[in-house]
């Protein structure tokens, strides 16, 4: 990225320059004595309930959550109205109700012209981002690692003619369908999720059969929720990635997802070595997405509606997920 583009992109000189342009703008508009001071105390008027809006209200309409934003929006409104009466009161000799209501108009339009902007360039900026993240998820859409072993595995089982072949291949086939054709879509079904994430796993159990324990449980109507395309498989890889596979002792991969009305709630838990814990650096991984692609994409797609964390313990290792699909 070069000098200008990170200047463009810098959100704080963006502000500064839209205030100064409206300073302009107000200068040349306004009919006073002095011009730029009443320009000036203009926008100090109306700088305080845009921010207010914009970093406080305009989230809550993004989590669903109308009502509140709503009552917020108009409270916040009528506040900066009220004070500009106030203010306008104190330079006259008595109070006229065609004040309150250019107050009113101005605080108003104020605030929606902010609000526009403030969408219009956030729209902007992820639509960006979001064409940088899909095409890391592109280059990531099977870890070949993870395909090379899997043929291996499966030759072994046509070397012995093993009766799970043909159903085994199948998988690889819908697992190898879905990722190349049916993720070109913004979002997907959440129950084709689901099922990418079992032929994933049922996959993985061919290699690791003897050595691990896996489970997926799942509870929920996935069939009437749509979800971001290869969200969730990111974590589960990488819990087979890091997985401690030792003779000592059984490892572990454990998966749940439960799915109440819109809420996914995504567990993911794998058993790791503490021996090599220090050795390598789980969250930012050795995959062409990684965990910080993962993130970066939740705050693009579910910028308000998503809850992650991520809890590395000395012999394990566990992601929890909490999205409004």
């Amino acid at each position: 990225m070069s000098r200008i583009d990170t200047l463009v992109d810098n959100r704080i000189l963006q502000n500064i320059i839209i205030w100064v342009l409206l300073l302009l703008i107000f200068t040349m508009v306004i009919q006073a004595e002095n011009r730029m001071l009443t320009s000036l105390i203009f926008i100090g008027f109306i700088m305080p309930p845009i921010y207010i809006n914009n970093l406080k209200i305009l989230p809550l309409f993004f989590k669903k959550e109308y009502a509140l934003g709503s009552v917020l929006f108009l409270a916040n409104i009528l506040f900066f109205t009220g004070i500009g009466v106030v203010l306008l009161s104190s330079f006259s000799i008595s109070f006229d109700w065609k004040m309150l209501y250019n107050v009113f108009g101005g605080v108003l339009l104020s605030v929606l012209f902010g609000t526009t902007l403030k969408i219009s360039r956030d729209s902007f900026f992820r639509r960006q981002q979001e064409k940088e993240a899909e095409l890391k998820l592109l280059k990531a859409q099977l870890n070949p690692h993870f395909l090379f072993n899997t043929l291996n595995n499966l030759y072994g089982l046509s070397v012995v003619k093993s009766d799970r072949l043909p159903n085994l291949m199948l998988k690889l086939s819908d697992l190898l369908r879905y990722s190349l054709y049916e993720t070109k879509e913004k979002f997907v079904s959440l129950a084709k999720e689901v099922q990418y994430l079992e032929n994933y796993m049922s996959l993985e159990k061919i290699r690791l059969e003897d050595q691990t324990d896996i489970s997926f449980k799942k509870d929920g109507d996935f069939q009437t929720q749509r979800i971001a395309p290869m969200l969730l498989i990111v974590f589960v890889e990488n819990a087979f990635k890091h997985l401690s596979v030792t003779k000592d002792a059984r490892s572990s991969v454990q998966v749940n997802l439960e799915l109440n009305e819109n809420t996914l709630e995504f567990q993911c838990s794998n058993t790791i070595d503490s021996a090599t814990l220090n050795a390598i650096n789980i969250e930012q991984g050795k995959s062409g997405i990684g965990l910080q692609n993962a993130k970066k994409r939740l705050e693009l797609i579910y910028p308000e509606n998503h809850e992650l964390n991520i809890i590395q313990g000395s012999t394990s290792y566990d992601i929890r997920l909490k999205l409004i699909v």
